[in-house]
């Protein structure tokens, strides 16, 4: 009977797993993951499942198929062969596989700055968000260290609690990369309105204190007193457990436009890691850490997954329509496309509404608008989504 090993509990991983199975594979699917948990959703961790005390049930991903799937929990993957199919466990055991799905996801990145062991964490999983709750309990004062999305999500969150919130970042406005100056200044004056208070073009140094409370130090000499330490200044990819496959390891698993890539038993790549070539706007290989890619890239590569071991050719590279969302405070934040491919300023410009209430925002490339980024305007998000799909199409 073949064989499938599926190195990740993830969203994307569960998700190949399943469209391996509905597309006509029949043997076994054994996936692991590192953690105690079966597969849960990350999103929420930010948001509701934070302010309302949630526990791991609201978050679990249901399967209709878990019944057909092996799950092998707190097992880390130490290395691969993918020559020979063989996976090897932290604990020494030995496994042979007919095709291997990569789908191990990120793990939070720390600042390398002198800090103490209490009172600074990071939110990737599941237990983090327990740990900062368990915290929170006693605490008032938080410093968020990143003014991207999770940091921006966190803080809204956090006052909506009562919390007294300071963000630290060394950008001039929150979510600058991926929005822009005019639209995240727009998002800088709303979390500023709702009582959060923001350290910018500061460089945190250091984080002092043995325990409860600490200082954030900055570079420019300004220090933040707080309760609570969250780095929230992005992540890693979870790849060494296939170092010396001959593989592109930078940044992700670059792999080719049909997640695939290596030599021996067929090996794809899904969710956050999988840093490929997107027909749709180009051929230069990226990661896109969208919820929608976790499960796309899961559900492409699971049925071509099912096709290869059948002695299928696969036909129709992934080309997703990238699209994420973001709840803060009163605001929903949603985007189709890739925004972040704009190079500069002038190339953003203001659709439909106003960037100080509801409003449409598209990002060009040239003449191609490669991204829209909607704030509110429910009713107009099939109209942007088709907006920007007929311009890289046509």
């Amino acid at each position: 009977m073949r064989k499938v090993a599926v190195v990740g509990a993830s969203l994307s991983g569960l998700r190949a797993a399943e469209s391996a199975l509905r597309s006509g594979y029949e043997g076994e699917i054994v996936l692991f993951g590192d953690e105690v948990h079966l597969p849960y959703n990350r999103p929420p961790l930010s948001k509701e499942a934070l302010e309302h005390s949630a526990e791991l049930s609201s978050v679990l991903l249901r399967s209709s198929f878990k019944d057909r799937i092996s799950y092998k929990l707190e097992t880390k993957i130490q290395n691969a062969n993918l020559a020979t199919g063989e996976i090897v466990t932290d604990a020494g055991e030995s496994y042979r596989f007919d095709a291997i799905v990569a789908a191990s996801g990120l793990r939070s990145r720390g600042l390398k700055i002198p800090k103490p062991t209490n009172g600074v964490f990071t939110l990737r999983r599941f237990d983090d968000m327990v740990a900062i709750r368990t915290a929170l309990a006693t605490s008032k004062k938080i410093a968020i260290i990143g003014a991207g999305f999770v940091g921006c999500e966190l803080a809204s969150t956090f006052t909506r609690l009562g919390h007294q919130v300071t963000i630290i970042a060394p950008e001039p406005c929150p979510m600058l990369r991926p929005l822009g100056k005019k639209l995240g200044a727009s998002l800088l004056e709303h979390h500023a309105k709702a009582g959060v208070e923001f350290a910018l073009n500061r460089l945190p140094i250091e984080i002092a204190g043995a325990d409860c409370p600490v200082s954030v130090v900055c570079d420019d000499g300004t220090v933040v007193e707080s309760d609570v330490v969250i780095e929230a200044v992005g992540s890693t990819a979870n790849t060494e457990w296939l170092e010396g496959n001959d593989l592109d390891l930078s940044d992700g698993v670059v792999c080719n436009e049909f997640l695939q890539t290596g030599d021996g038993v067929p090996l794809f790549v899904v969710g956050d890691i999988a840093k490929f070539p997107n027909l749709l706007f180009d051929q230069v290989p990226r990661r896109v850490e969208h919820w929608g890619i976790a499960v796309d890239s899961g559900r492409y590569a699971g049925k071509s997954l099912a096709k290869v071991l059948q002695g299928e050719l696969l036909e129709e590279p992934f080309r997703p329509l990238p699209a994420f969302w973001s709840d803060q405070f009163d605001l929903r934040i949603q985007s189709f496309g890739m925004p972040g491919l704009t190079s500069d300023e002038s190339s953003i410009e203001v659709l439909e509404g106003d960037l100080n209430s509801e409003v449409s925002v598209g990002y060009y490339r040239g003449d191609t608008l490669v991204g829209v980024v909607m704030i509110g305007m429910a009713s107009s998000q099939g109209k942007y989504r088709n907006l920007v799909l007929d311009s890289l199409t046509n």
